[in-house]
This record gives C-alpha cells, structure tokens and sequence, in this order.
C-alpha cells in the first residue's frame, strides 16, 4: 500500500494526520502480530469471559506443561469450536450460572496458568488499537480456508452481515479465480 493510502486508511480508522499506523493484512507475519499485540497488561478481563482458540502447536505444548496426552488435554480441558466450516479447540469455560464463562486455565489469584506456555490467540488478543484487526488477521490464517467452498460462503455471510476485514479478505482476494468464486458462491460442483 502506498504511502497516501496508507494515511487515508489510518485516518478513516480516527487516526489523527500524521499517525502513521501499522497496516495489518491476512499476509502480515506472525511476528508482527506478536509485536503489535503485546501490550496486554494481563488484567484477566478476556480469560474472565472466555477462553482463546487454540492453533494446532498450541496443543502439545500445554499437554507438556501438566503432564497429559494431547488426547488427555482434548478430552479433560478443551472444546472445540467450529467457525468457517472449520474446527479448533479452546480451554472450556467454566459459567458458574453466567452466560459467558470463565477460561478453565484462568485463577483469581495467580492470573493465567498457562502464561508461559500461552496459545497464540491469548498471546495476540489485545484491548489495544489493533484489537479488531488482529482479531481479524487469526481468523483469516487459521479459521477461513480458501480451499474450503463451505469455508468461503460463512465468510461471506460474515462480511454480507458487517463483520470486519482486512486487506487481503476480500472474498476476490482469497479465491482469485472469478469462475470458481462464482461457481463456490452458487453452490456449483467444483472440479
């Protein structure tokens, strides 16, 4: 993105002239994510209501740190969830009567006890300017799978019902092939 483009999407999101704003797109590595995302002052307020997906490394790793199987983890701690006609899991939430629930891992005392082996969805998610779009970006990279037609049309309900984008979500983006894009968004057999 050019340089005034940049400044006119920075300033469309109530940045003032001047603020050069970092632009996150569905490419926009891993790294940068973990950069932009870290300014999480660890008040609990997300793991309070709710629990963070975990990617796929996430799982062994936390497995380790109390001693289980990845099976023993699935099974004992975590659900899965399935968005854009794709499943991940996350640590169960416990409601205790409330309609959000509280992060299984997540103590009143002690904070996260799993922080040092924190999911990167827990590790991104920030109430910080980036919030939304990094939000945005995990669900891109993990949850809509272009290769998916099912994949492709929830995602497109989501953008038709106001849900967020970043550059490089665009359905055109994703699916770049026109006649496959149409034939997926038509519920055609694709070959």
């Amino acid at each position: 993105m050019k340089d005034n483009e940049n400044q006119r999407f920075s300033e469309s999101l109530g940045n003032p002239k001047g603020f050069q704003r970092e632009l996150i797109t569905k490419s926009t590595s891993v790294d940068k994510i973990l950069r932009l995302g870290v300014d999480c002052s660890r008040c609990g307020h997300c793991c309070r209501y709710g629990s963070g997906f975990l990617v796929p490394e996430d799982i062994p790793r936390i497995a380790k740190k109390f001693k289980l199987t990845k099976e023993e983890l699935i099974k004992n701690c975590l659900e899965p969830v399935a968005k854009f006609n794709t499943t991940l899991h996350r640590p169960v939430t416990v409601k205790n009567g409330k309609k959000y629930g509280t992060c299984i891992f997540f103590n009143t005392q002690l904070g996260c006890t799993i922080h040092d082996v924190k999911p990167l969805h827990c590790k991104i998610s920030s109430c910080n300017e980036y919030g939304e779009e990094i939000s945005v970006w995990f669900h891109l990279n993990y949850f809509v799978n272009p290769n998916d037609p099912q994949s492709i049309r929830e995602w497109k309900l989501y953008l038709d019902s106001g849900g967020k984008n970043i550059p490089g979500g665009t359905l055109q983006e994703l699916v770049p092939n026109k006649e496959k894009l149409r034939k997926i968004l038509s519920y055609e057999v694709l070959k």
